[in-house]
């Protein structure tokens, strides 16, 4: 009885396992490898460090930003006026410090909730703030730690100046309970012999106005690197202290509904009903669409996944119509 009682363990857990290895298949490339779902490149560690999705200052006196080279994804999106902020979510490896870090809306924690991440800010708008207070997402609100897990720097003038290491995020969540062994939901990628046969039109720039030049992105692809490299009003994106520079594989350009909501100019932003896409990557751009997967948006032509080339990914949300009005590409 007790053998066979064994037997019958042992063939439970050779199922279990091969479940769940089926339950995400892009975690291993064409060789088998382990790779980080958020950028299809090979783990050199375990790749079930629960994602960290900060947001990041874009006003011009809080550039150039810290941590901002090592984030998997970023998203930027206007929050009021013509005035931009980051999304940036981290997974596969982690700055020292991040920031500057500053207010939700909540869209933004709708994407960040999409990746299964611990959400980091410092303050909210009310719709933000309903959200966060109804235990939506797992998160670390600068306004309760201000002084504590968030530090000023001296360097810098409020609100321009929060700032948190990854050493007091991981303080945080302990303090609080949260599991950081969550792994992200995956992305697909291409394989090598995909990313040498890249399909679209051959574009070296791409320029997006959104309506302020403080806040203009200018996107150039780098074929030494075979990356594009980013700009912000004329200046290189390069994180503060360490000048290194922000590298991308994959631009995503959507067009989303946006909607001026209250007197302050905040806004609100359709990110679930999928709309028009460019996709920069290798120096082409095709002409796609978006979709949500749960709060993560997804490139996609035909109704099928588009995949992304190895690497880091920015996606930049614009008004409707602004693939045609905003964006310039040579």
């Amino acid at each position: 009885m007790l053998k066979k009682l064994c037997t019958f363990m042992i063939i439970f857990i050779v199922l279990l396992a091969g479940c769940k290895a089926d339950d995400n298949p892009e975690s291993v490339n064409e060789k088998g490898n382990t790779v980080y779902p958020l950028t299809g490149l090979e783990a050199d560690k375990e790749a079930d460090h629960r994602a960290i999705a900060v947001m990041v200052n874009n006003h011009p006196a809080a550039r150039p930003q810290s941590g901002l080279s090592k984030a998997d994804i970023v998203y930027e999106i206007l929050a009021e006026s013509n005035i931009t902020r980051f999304l940036a979510v981290y997974q596969s490896e982690f700055p020292d410090t991040f920031g500057p870090v500053r207010s939700a809306r909540d869209y933004y924690i709708r994407l960040a909730k999409g990746y299964d991440s611990l959400f980091v800010f410092h303050g909210w708008s009310p719709e933000a703030k309903k959200l966060i207070e109804s235990d939506y997402i797992d998160n670390l609100n600068g306004l309760k730690y201000d002084g504590t897990l968030f530090e000023r720097a001296s360097f810098r003038e409020a609100p321009h100046n929060s700032y948190i290491t990854y050493d007091h995020v991981m303080e945080g969540a302990k303090e609080k309970g949260y599991d950081m062994d969550i792994g992200a939901p995956a992305y697909t990628f291409m394989t090598e012999d995909e990313e040498n046969e890249v399909e679209g039109d051959s574009y070296s720039k791409a320029f997006i106005s959104y309506s302020s030049e403080s806040f203009d992105v200018t996107y150039e692809y780098d074929e030494g690197s075979e990356t594009y490299a980013r700009y912000t009003a004329g200046v290189r994106t390069e994180d503060y202290g360490t000048n290194d520079p922000v590298e991308i594989d994959n631009i995503l350009i959507i067009e989303a509904e946006h909607e001026v909501i209250d007197k302050k100019g905040r806004r609100d932003i359709d990110l679930e009903s999928g709309g028009d896409a460019y996709l920069l990557q290798k120096g082409k751009l095709l002409k796609i669409q978006w979709e949500s997967n749960d709060n993560r948006i997804v490139p996609v032509l035909d109704g099928k996944e588009v995949k992304l080339v190895p690497g880091k990914t920015w996606i930049n949300v614009i008004p409707t119509s602004g693939l045609t009005q905003s964006v310039t590409l040579e």
